[in-house]
């Protein structure tokens, strides 16, 4: 006490006499020195507050005689906090309101500062901390850390985790302001890189040994082997001591530290230093300069002869903050009085003598003073001096291990490019460390060069405690037997099988003991929930069996890759179809292509109808005829009966296209029919889940196991499920039927569906989708390590084919069945497959109506206009329209009227024969008027049976008149038409 006092006077007296001096020097010039007055408000007993302080005074020296010609000065008013908050709340209340301090260095503590920043902001005095970095502090306008808070750290921690491949990790923290705020932000950089947190052990700071030691056993019998730990240098000194005594110093462990205890290293005592063998640190990387080796030397003087730590050799990080801190508060004071010489006083109008301890004079230096030091930018010792939002800008990390009786560094880490090493010829660029190199100079507890896989199996002795799930009547793949006389229990298996194989292929060896999960009395202990609900207890390590992975599951424990294969399915009794039933014949087609088919039956048949009727006689007649002919000649084409003469080319090309369909359409039936009156179909009682539900059948589950959930999911009610043990109680009850109370449909697991099948397949089947499931998997506790080697093992069996030969064994892979044929329901043609071809003739058929309408409206375009224009109604001009329609087109393939064999020419009295020479009136519209070739009349007279024709006519062409009536001019018409082609084809024949 009385050593630290001494230097604490001595630092004083340094400052004064060096400020005596610039004072003087600055009278001499004519200037007058404008002083700041400055708190320093540290724990002055403690090695970092000593030293820090030391730093302050040898910083202020240094500052002022590299600038004598600086016209402020500051003058420092040290307080003792010692080691407390009261303290250090009454020494800021004695600064601030009766020395009226410009600003404050200080306090040393986070739990210091959140009260004292609280006074600076009240008096708008800066209160600038080197040393609280709590980043769980809220500061206000005044408070400034000049130093790197806690948090900046924790993603370097988090890339050293995720560099080894650590997926589990315990944070050991102590109670404080200290402690506390850097978890947060520990745990999401950790869980941002996949690591779970394992566990967090809180550590008071005045925990005596029992506690520790108490909490070091707890976490020995943990998995998990790496540990975070963040700790002040006093506590931590006591925490490892403890941590070596029981052995958890040794191989196998991993200990990370971070920059608070790291920093102390160095002044420990060799006792501590060797208990901290092989433990990985990180510190803020200080670039090494001239001024700091000066620094060092300087700081020698300083140190106190302290009984539990070393002489300070080396620069700690707070030493070179707490120096940096100086020069930027000298800069800023310069910079102020330069500008602001007036605004050096205090505001006086405060009463000193009032009862509020916190009425506080208000400050118009410190506003002014904040700015400037917000602003201030200049090289210090831990590098560039840079504020950004009142918090030291962060640089780059030093990873250190802990060898021998000092630290190693072994990488340096930036947030840009991660871990790198520095060069041996240039100090400030840096390669890029693999993995492996980093490992190797890494010396870790116990002396080991070996990379600790970060877990093991608790040396304790405990053996993985493994509980079996049974479902009875399934023995194949899960059979446990006792023992009456011994009391032993044997499992057998095929579940047991792979969990052995895993885990003999785990790269160590995993002590476990079976435990049948069941009541004392031998009843089952409970549900599958409840067994997983057990494990998330930490009442078993593991659980096997028929366990799916479910959502619900995974937020209480994890599950490794499934070993055998997920799926709900339904099973129902067999029931064979009934084709025997007046309407079987409709079966083989679905409705909708029925009705599409007669649909393009009729446009085909309207189509072909439209082609052909101003042509073709066998289209033509009275309404009725036409009516009849378009419905008749489609469905004639099913059995090619139709027998009339397709004229026009646009007509054959749509029959022909038509009469393809009509031969696939006709084929399909006809098979589809066959199979169905020869062939005995299975089909199911109930093929639709939705109809069961509508119908309010009941249905079937295991007891116990996650489908009953989703049966409710899907909307079946409780009353309508029911829950079955044994395989013998739920094909009972489904042969029964769900109208004598018991169920229609069973949904099970694929696995136990393929053996209750292999046993009962002639009288059951499964229908309807498989519901997706992620299968069957081995359950362990949340976060623990063995879940991704058991994986990995999973995976290595089933590609090595020694899962498949385990299968065989027990015959679960694919069991035989010798009932009938697995064809569940008949299928009927749809019309999925015919769209294709009906959009072709739809295509196709459309297409030829079209052009025939153009070349209608083309060629009789004047006769529709004339129509069009009259004034006669709407209705009138399609009925005219239509009149024109149904007139026969002479134009059109003549030559076919004489190859019609319905011509019959009626009987009718020709009235003349003129030569083509001879005039003869036209207006009587009583005459029918034919030009033939004379040498046709003369030659087919008898055909024509046209009287009184003369043979030595000498005109090659004749006109035929014949009276008609007017009743019979359609007749006429017919008759002429039939006459002409009958000509026609007389010449052709000629």
């Amino acid at each position: 006490m009385n050593i630290t006092f001494h230097s604490i006077l001595v630092g004083l007296l340094l400052i004064t006499m060096s400020s005596a001096l610039r004072c003087s020097g600055a009278l001499d010039g004519n200037n007058s020195v404008i002083n700041f007055q400055v708190g320093v408000i540290l724990d002055l007993e403690t090695q970092l507050g000593h030293r820090a302080f030391n730093c302050l005074t040898i910083a202020h020296s240094d500052f002022y005689s590299r600038h004598p010609n600086y016209k402020t000065r500051l003058v420092l008013h040290a307080r003792d906090s010692k080691r407390n908050v009261i303290d250090a709340a009454a020494s800021g209340l004695e600064l601030l309101k009766y020395l009226k301090v410009d600003a404050v260095i200080g306090p040393q503590k986070s739990t210091q500062a959140n009260f004292l920043m609280n006074l600076g902001e009240r008096a708008q005095v800066p209160i600038v901390s080197f040393s609280a970095t709590s980043p769980s502090l809220q500061p206000p306008k005044f408070f400034v850390q000049t130093a790197q808070t806690d948090d900046t750290e924790v993603g370097v921690i988090a890339a050293i985790v995720k560099a080894f491949q650590w997926n589990q990790v315990v944070i050991i923290y102590e109670d404080s302001e200290y402690g506390n705020g850097i978890v947060p932000y520990l745990s999401n950089a950790l869980q941002d890189i996949n690591a779970h947190v394992a566990y967090k052990s809180l550590i008071p700071v005045s925990a005596d040994e029992d506690f520790t030691l108490k909490e070091l056993y707890k976490m020995m019998t943990m998995q998990t082997r790496v540990f975070i730990a963040h700790l002040s240098h006093s506590l931590g000194a006591k925490f490892f001591l403890k941590a070596k005594a029981i052995g958890m110093m040794s191989e196998g462990y991993v200990w990370i530290i971070t920059s608070g205890l790291m920093d102390f290293l160095p002044s420990m005592n060799s006792h501590v230093v060797e208990a901290m063998q092989g433990v990985l640190g990180v510190k803020p990387l200080i670039p090494k300069t001239s001024h700091l080796e000066s620094l060092r030397l300087q700081k020698t003087i300083f140190d106190p002869v302290n009984p539990g730590y070393k002489s300070a050799d080396m620069v700690s990080i707070f030493d070179v903050w707490a120096y940096d801190t100086m020069w930027a508060l000298a800069m800023a004071a310069e910079q102020v009085g330069s500008h602001y010489p007036e605004a050096s006083y205090q505001d006086t109008t405060a009463d000193l003598n009032s009862s509020d301890p916190f009425n506080l004079p208000i400050s118009k230096t410190g506003p002014k003073l904040l700015k400037a030091i917000l602003t201030t930018r200049f090289k210090g010792l831990s590098g560039m001096f840079h504020l950004v939002g009142g918090k030291l800008y962060p640089t780059s990390y030093k990873i250190l291990n802990v060898v021998g009786n000092g630290e190693k560094e072994v990488a340096v880490w930036t947030q840009a490019h991660g871990f790198k090493r520095v060069r041996h010829n240039t100090s400030d660029k840096f390669d890029s460390t693999p993995k492996e190199e980093f490992n190797s100079n890494i010396i870790w507890p116990g002396k080991s060069r070996v990379l600790p896989r970060g877990w093991e199996v608790p040396v304790r002795g405990k053996r993985l405690k493994v509980a079996v799930a049974v479902r009875p009547g399934f023995e194949e793949y899960l059979n446990v037997m006792k023992d009456s006389r011994t009391g032993v229990v044997h499992f057998s298996g095929y579940y047991i099988d792979v969990f052995k194989s895993v885990m003999a292929a785990l790269p160590y060896a995993v002590p476990y003991d079976f435990f049948h999960f069941e009541k004392p009395d031998g009843s089952c202990a409970g549900s599958y929930n409840d067994l997983v609900n057990q494990v998330f207890l930490q009442k078993y390590d593991a659980a096997i069996g028929d366990i799916t992975i479910t959502g619900n599951r995974s937020n209480y424990v994890d599950f490794t890759l499934p070993f055998a294969e997920g799926g709900v399915v339904r099973i129902v009794p067999i029931t064979y179809e009934d084709d025997n039933n007046m309407w079987t014949f409709l079966k083989p087609m679905k409705k909708e292509l029925w009705l599409t088919s007669i649909a393009f039956f009729f446009v085909t048949g309207l189509a072909v109808w439209i082609l052909e009727h101003r042509i073709s006689s066998a289209f033509r007649g009275p309404p009725s005829h036409h009516l009849g002919m378009i419905f008749y000649f489609p469905f004639s084409t099913l059995v090619f009966a139709h027998r009339e003469r397709i004229v026009s080319n646009l007509a054959r090309l749509v029959v022909v296209v038509w009469m393809f369909v009509v031969l696939i359409l006709n084929s399909t039936y006809t098979a589809s029919l066959s199979s169905r009156l020869t062939v005995q179909r299975l089909r199911p009682a109930i093929a639709d889940v939705k109809e069961l539900i509508r119908k309010g059948h009941s249905v079937g589950c295991y007891q116990g196991s996650f489908v009953c959930d989703i049966l409710r999911g899907v909307g079946f009610e409780d009353s309508k499920i029911k829950m079955y043990r044994f395989p013998e109680d739920y094909e009972e009850a489904l042969s029964i039927g769900s109208k004598s109370g018991n169920i229609s449909a069973l949904f099970d697991v694929v696995p136990y569906s393929k053996l209750f099948l292999a046993k009962y397949c002639d009288k059951y089947t499964i229908v309807g989708p498989t519901y997706r499931t992620e299968g069957f998997a081995f359950v362990f506790p949340k976060g623990s390590p063995l879940v991704a080697d058991v994986s990995q093992a999973v995976i290595n069996l089933t590609e090595n084919g020694e899962m498949l030969d385990i299968q065989q064994k027990w015959s679960v892979g694919d069991p035989t069945c010798n009932g009938p044929d697995s064809i569940v329901t008949s299928v009927s043609v749809s019309l999925q497959g015919f769209k294709g071809l009906f959009a072709i003739t739809g295509t196709i058929t459309s297409s030829c109506v079209l052009i025939f309408i153009v070349i209608y409206v083309t060629k009789n375009r004047s006769s529709l206009q004339q129509i069009l224009n009259s004034r006669s109604t709407v209705w009138s001009k399609i009925k005219e329209i239509g009149r024109h329609f149904d007139q026969r087109d002479l134009s059109s393939h003549p030559s076919t009227m004489a190859r019609d064999p319905q011509f019959k020419y009626p009987k009718a009295e020709v009235a003349e024969i003129v030569s083509s020479s001879q005039s003869v009136d036209l207006s009587n519209s009583n005459l029918m008027v034919l030009s033939l070739p004379m040498n046709i009349l003369s030659t087919h007279s008898n055909n024509i049976a046209l009287p009184n024709i003369p043979t030595n006519a000498t005109s090659s062409n004749s006109t035929v008149l014949a009276p008609i009536l007017p009743e019979e001019s359609n007749t006429a018409i017919d008759v002429t038409d039939r006459l002409q082609q009958q000509c026609c084809d007389a010449q052709l024949e000629s």
